[in-house]
């Protein structure tokens, strides 16, 4: 994902999240960096780790509404992470119907 749309998708997150003008603040002047031509290349795996970035800036460490609502973001995010996480090991361990070739191999056999 790039970065910038990433910062985006944080910074709509933090507005419905109702966080503080400080906070909106510190994504907006960090996607004008991202947004310069020698930052056009840098990409992130995922919000979640974008969110942790934000919450280690000067910024963030000398405001504690700034870093509150970062936490507040991330622990959002690792609910969401967790659920995806947990749908996918239930499809991965569903029972898989067996296929014709194996029920006439097992007949074979048995014979």
């Amino acid at each position: 994902m790039k970065v910038n749309e990433g910062l985006q998708d944080i910074r709509e997150r933090l507005v419905e999240n109702g966080a503080s003008p400080d906070t909106v603040n510190l994504v907006d002047t960090i996607m004008k960096r991202a947004s310069l031509p020698a930052a056009s290349g840098a990409s992130a795996t995922s919000l979640l780790q974008l969110v942790r970035m934000l919450m280690r800036s000067p910024a963030a460490h000398s405001s504690p509404r700034v870093y509150d609502d970062l936490v507040r973001l991330e622990a959002s995010l690792q609910e969401k992470a967790e659920e995806i996480r947990t749908i996918r090991e239930e499809e991965e361990n569903r029972p898989m119907p067996k296929t014709k070739k194996y029920y006439k191999e097992l007949k074979k056999k048995q014979s």
